[in-house]
This record gives C-alpha cells, sequence and structure tokens, in this order.
C-alpha cells in the first residue's frame, strides 16, 4: 500500500506542472452592466455574476464600447515546450470569446485556438512560451477495464490542479454531450468511462495512468449520476496533434450523410429487412438533410431511407459504425458502399472530402 501510494504522488507530481487553467471571457454591451442580482448566473460552465458584483460602494467600470466578463473555465494540458495545449472543444467553442490560459505556476498567457476537431471533442490552444513543463502521452488502445486513473484539472473553475482518484469502469461508450450554449450536440463514440471524481471545470483536462501518460481527455459527466464520468480516449488527439503539425489543420474525411445504425431490436420493431447496416435519415432539427447536397454521398447516389450494408467490404454493425470505417480512411480515398434500397443490392463508389 506505501508503494501504490508513493506511485501516486510520484504521478500527480510528474504530470500536475504541465496542466493549466482555462479562463474563458466575453465582452459584454454596456447596457448590460447595470446591478443585477447575485443570483444571476451565466450559462458558463461554472456559474459567475454578470457582470461582476459590487465591492462595497464600488462598481465596476464600463468603458464605452462594453466590459469584459469572465464566463466559463476548464481545462488542459500541455504538449509542447513551446505551448501546444490540448483541451476540449467545448471548453474553447465560442468563436467570439477571448481565452486565457493560467499554467501552474500562476502566470498567465492570452491564448490562440489553432484547431477545432470538427467530429471529435477535442481542440488546440497555443500560447506564447518557451520550456513549458510538459506530460507524456499514452495509448488508449491498450487500457484495460479496472485500471487506476487520475483526473487533473481546474474543479469548478476556482480549484487548480485539483486531483481525484478511480478506474476504468467502461470502455467503448456512446454518448451526446453539449457543445457551448446554443444548444448544439455532439455524438460521441468509443469513449472511456470512468468513476473518477469529475467536475464541472475539470473539461479539458487530464485523465492519466498509474506511470503518468495521459490516456484520455474528460470531457464529461451524467447529472444526477454516482461517480459516472467519461473521457476521450486520447490517441484521438493524438492524430489532431500530427495534422496541425504536418498540414497546419485537422484534417477529417467528409462522407456527407445522417444516418442510424440499425439493431436487431430494430429490425423486429419497425419491420426492417435487415438488423445491421446505416439507415440513411435526417434527424428531428429543422431544416436538416438526409444527404448532404454535392457531398460524396450525394456524388454516390445515396438517397433518403437507404441502408448501406457495406464499405470497403466492411459490414456496418453497432460495434463497426459508418463513421468508424470513414474515419479510417483518408481525403481523397475512393470507398465502395453496397447500398439496399427497396429490397435491392446497389453497388456504388464515391471519393471522400475533407471535412470543412
Amino acid at each position: 500500500m506505501q508503494e501504490l501510494e508513493q506511485q501516486t504522488i510520484t504521478t500527480i507530481k510528474k504530470v500536475a506542472p504541465a496542466v493549466v487553467s482555462i479562463v474563458i471571457s466575453k465582452l459584454m454591451p454596456a447596457v448590460h452592466q447595470l446591478p443585477l442580482n447575485p443570483a444571476f448566473k451565466t450559462p458558463g460552465d461554472f456559474p459567475i455574476p454578470l457582470p461582476e458584483e459590487p465591492l462595497g460602494n464600488f462598481h465596476p467600470v464600463a468603458n464605452g464600447s462594453g466590459h469584459k466578463v469572465k464566463v466559463g473555465g476548464g481545462s488542459g494540458f500541455i504538449v509542447t515546450a513551446d505551448g501546444l495545449i490540448l483541451t476540449n472543444k467545448h471548453v474553447v467553442y465560442e468563436t467570439d470569446a477571448d481565452y486565457m490560459v493560467i499554467t501552474n505556476d500562476e502566470k498567465e498567457y492570452p491564448a490562440k485556438v489553432l484547431s477545432r476537431d470538427p467530429i471529435n471533442d477535442v481542440a488546440i490552444l497555443k500560447i506564447e512560451a518557451q520550456n513549458l513543463p510538459t506530460v507524456t502521452l499514452g495509448d488508449s488502445h491498450t487500457i484495460e477495464l479496472g485500471q487506476s486513473a487520475f483526473a487533473i484539472g481546474n474543479a469548478l473553475g476556482l480549484f487548480s490542479n485539483t486531483v481525484s482518484k478511480g478506474i476504468i469502469s467502461g470502455l467503448g461508450r456512446k454518448i451526446s454531450a453539449a457543445l457551448g450554449s446554443g444548444g448544439q450536440i455532439e455524438n460521441l463514440r468509443h469513449v472511456i468511462q470512468t468513476d473518477v471524481a469529475i467536475n464541472q471545470g475539470n473539461s479539458g483536462g487530464p485523465l492519466v495512468n498509474l506511470t503518468g501518460e495521459v490516456i484520455g481527455i474528460n470531457t464529461a459527466i451524467i447529472f444526477g449520476a454516482q461517480n459516472i464520468g467519461f473521457a476521450l480516449p486520447i490517441n484521438w488527439a493524438k492524430t489532431d496533434l500530427e495534422d496541425l503539425i504536418r498540414t497546419g489543420r485537422i484534417i477529417r474525411p467528409y462522407i456527407g450523410l445522417r444516418y442510424i445504425t440499425l439493431t436487431k431490436d430494430m429490425q423486429e420493431r419497425y419491420a426492417l429487412p435487415v438488423d445491421y447496416g446505416a439507415l440513411v435519415l435526417k434527424d428531428h432539427v429543422p431544416g436538416s438533410q438526409a444527404v448532404v447536397p454535392g457531398s460524396p454521398a450525394d456524388k454516390a447516389g445515396v438517397k433518403e431511407n437507404d441502408i448501406i450494408l457495406e464499405i470497403n467490404g466492411t459490414k456496418l454493425t453497432e460495434k463497426v459504425e459508418l463513421a468508424d470505417v470513414v474515419e479510417q480512411c483518408e481525403v481523397g480515398d475512393q470507398i465502395s458502399l453496397v447500398i439496399q434500397r427497396d429490397g435491392k443490392a446497389i453497388n456504388a463508389t464515391t471519393t471522400l472530402q475533407e471535412r470543412a
């Protein structure tokens, strides 16, 4: 037990210096800078009065254009000594906000968002600094159910470098998570479930194994649940980093359709012809389209209510979804599709484009 405790302490000392807090600020119009009830809260990751509360008889000074107000916060971790930082996309989702990074030694740096992953909840920031402490990125393919894990982050946006410990309690989960305050939802697949205590403000911080390697990015919690949190596998972010360093942007292949993965239960409930494949179907958002005009799917002749059975000879199932197969391809790859329409099998090909 003493050896395990010492290993835990050593791991935290190794990783914590590279964990940062991310502060989100917005310029609020002067007309909004009237005294407000202190109970008024903003929709950020943690509640902060808007605008700042009066200090005795003194009130925040407004300039002609407005006043910058702190509206949220999250966590991140430094991956290169010259200031590249990984975090969640939902932490830095607002394009009209300013971002400030506070390092472990309490230095503050303006941060620029270099890229946001168009598919996964990953973003890469840059601060102008040198000789920064960095983390070691592990391999999320080797994660085992039941292994120990630590979360480090800016809990509640108030307590930097808060550490919590638990185990990996599930693998390959599917969740839906909110992106910012506009109601946008992102569907995430193959995420890591953990019972490590993750609080608001921990988003974007590292999930670490016993040897001090980052194996995930803490990203979501289920409100009302007991000890259920989720982290993105670090291998996704490693791919994003490689793209950014090589090309200056994150590159993802794009097919241009919406779908539902079919199951045995769905086949029985809706009298479907098959119990596998991707049913091409628009969602319930007004104006949504099952097949995006001009997309690779559209050029392949895919139509709403088609069922895509295979891509490149790979059968599409609950465990191997359409998006999984597409993400293994490169932009510019030609792919073959087997489509079922009106009881007939149709073969088609198309070329994947880069996702905007």
